[in-house]
């Protein structure tokens, strides 16, 4: 194994791991302003982008357009979702409101098989072809957009949060809820805002990625676990480390794929990411008890 295919394999990972970077923002965002992991994040962007092939294949719209579509449907789909969240699960605790996102991410892959069958969806490419080179290894316009969007979303989320009215709500409401309240914030007109905007981003993520990888139900909706292990790294409460645990997912996902003695554990990468991330978290505890 050379250093050549280490970098070519780091690269070629970079495309996934800007998107588990996406989510992984998206997955810390719900977290901190709404109480919820959604474990049906990636699912409502694949239900949503596999609407607007549909919109382009059997209704001829032009791609442009169902892409458009596909973006509303997800906003919908999520804002419908968080309706139902915000209003009979308002006072619930997190661990209840994340378990309820189990039922949507279930009916969504149940559906997509209902109205499109257990076939990979033939997207039209948004982004294709190379952007530039690098020590001689190919970097595609895709890696260039996903790892820009999964920044770009970090960067905004941000900067809405600290500068403008609708972010100093939403924190109010995320760190003392009952007195926001009590001071006339309404909650659940935010907390449904931050389900759309979420919604429309999961299906712009996959709208960009399906392309160019395996897009059927499952591994689409699947991509929610490395998202998860990403913004773990961030304790689901710092965007900046959200992004930088995406990536260097991917980053280690496409060495590993490289070294033929370790491609079968690639799909374990994940996983064991997380089992480290909690085992450093809990270091002091195990500490303690091993004295």
């Amino acid at each position: 194994m050379n250093g050549g295919a280490l970098l070519q394999g780091a690269l070629s990972g970079l495309a996934a791991g800007g998107v588990y970077a996406v989510f992984a923002v998206t997955l810390t965002l719900m977290s901190r302003l709404v109480r919820i992991v959604n474990f049906a994040q990636a699912a409502t962007g694949m239900f949503a982008a596999f609407i607007a092939v549909w919109f382009a294949s059997r209704l001829g719209m032009p791609v442009w357009l169902a892409t458009l579509a596909g973006i509303v449907v997800g906003a919908l789909l999520a804002a419908l979702i968080g309706w139902i969240a915000a209003t009979w699960l308002s006072e619930a605790d997190l661990s209840t409101r994340s378990a309820m996102t189990v039922g949507p991410f279930l009916l969504l892959m149940s559906l997509s098989y209902i109205m499109f069958g257990n076939k990979p969806q033939p997207f039209a490419p948004i982004f294709n072809g190379p952007a530039f080179t690098v020590a001689g290894v190919v970097v595609s316009w895709v890696t260039v957009i996903t790892v820009s969007l999964a920044v770009i979303v970090a960067v905004a989320s941000a900067l809405v949060l600290r500068k403008t009215t609708i972010g100093t709500k939403l924190r109010a409401l995320s760190d003392r809820p009952t007195t926001a309240e009590l001071i006339g914030i309404s909650s659940k007109p935010l907390a449904i805002g931050v389900w759309a905007v979420t919604g429309a981003i999961s299906a712009v993520t996959i709208l960009i990625i399906a392309p160019t990888q395996s897009n059927d139900a499952v591994s689409l909706s699947m991509l929610i676990i490395p998202a998860a292990a990403a913004a773990l790294l961030g304790g689901f409460k710092r965007l900046d480390l959200a992004v930088v645990g995406g990536l260097l997912l991917g980053l280690i996902n496409g060495m590993v794929a490289q070294i033929n003695e370790l491609a079968l554990v690639r799909s374990f990468v994940p996983l064991l990411f997380i089992v480290i991330l909690l085992l450093w978290s809990q270091r002091k505890e195990v500490w303690d008890a091993a004295r």
